[in-house]
């Protein structure tokens, strides 16, 4: 039986695709390659993808609108996308999408294989853990309502405020581990399972979004406290109705 993760490389540059196709088969991996949105989803219906690994920029439906595709779809595999370096907006709005992790060109491609196995480590650990409560039921927080059915926040004075994924995951880590000082690390694990990076800010910017349309004040935040050195720390008292 294969046990061995199956990868999938979508990138419109032929020669990395082959590349990155050899260098992962020699390091253990199965690898499917596609050149586009189209065939990457032929590649996704007729095989067990453990992975994507996406380009951004790619000629037709982008790397964006294929993240949002899947993820709207319901498809969950994890997505590694590669960016050009200096595209930082980009990215954070690929991990608001629902990319797990990325990864700028240039890169050397052990550390490619090293992001693939943090975050299928990752997803496998994510796996064990209790289910999140997605059954249709909702958690209260100081008038604050979190409905996991809809994937919805409704203020206390019952106005829906729109949330991206990455901020609806942030919050969702939160009202599941609250008054828990919570590192940055533990933070991506338990939002979106992506692996962490050296220096990474993504989740500062995410928790200073979600500040503002929790109407926390961002210079004296009384729902989402910055604990200096460990990480944040949610204090509200959350029930689930």
């Amino acid at each position: 039986m294969e046990t061995k993760p199956h990868i999938l490389v979508v990138d419109d540059d032929r020669e990395i695709r082959d590349l990155l196709a050899r260098f992962l088969v020699k390091h253990g991996l199965r690898v499917t390659t596609a050149r586009d949105g189209v065939e990457m989803g032929k590649a996704l219906e007729g095989w067990a993808v453990d992975l994507v690994v996406l380009d951004l920029m790619m000629p037709g439906e982008d790397g964006l609108s294929l993240t949002r595709r899947l993820r709207g779809q319901g498809v969950g595999v994890p997505i590694i996308m590669l960016t050009a370096m200096g595209e930082e907006t980009d990215r954070i709005v690929g991990l608001e999408m629902g990319a797990d992790d990325y990864l700028a060109k240039p890169f050397n491609p052990r550390e490619l294989l090293a992001r693939i196995k943090a975050v299928l480590r990752r997803v496998q650990t994510l796996g064990t853990a209790p289910p999140s409560p997605s059954d249709g039921s909702r958690l209260h927080f100081a008038g604050w309502e979190l409905d996991f059915a809809t994937r919805e926040l409704i203020s206390p004075e019952g106005v829906m405020v729109s949330l991206s994924a990455g901020e609806f995951d942030l919050l969702q880590a939160f009202v599941e581990h609250p008054r828990r000082v919570l590192s940055r690390d533990q933070l991506l694990d338990f939002s979106r399972g992506r692996a962490a990076v050296p220096f990474d800010r993504s989740i500062d910017i995410q928790v200073s979004r979600l500040r503002r349309k929790l109407a926390d004040d961002p210079k004296e935040p009384q729902l989402i406290k910055t604990v200096r050195g460990g990480g944040y720390l949610f204090t509200a008292e959350v029930e689930r109705r």
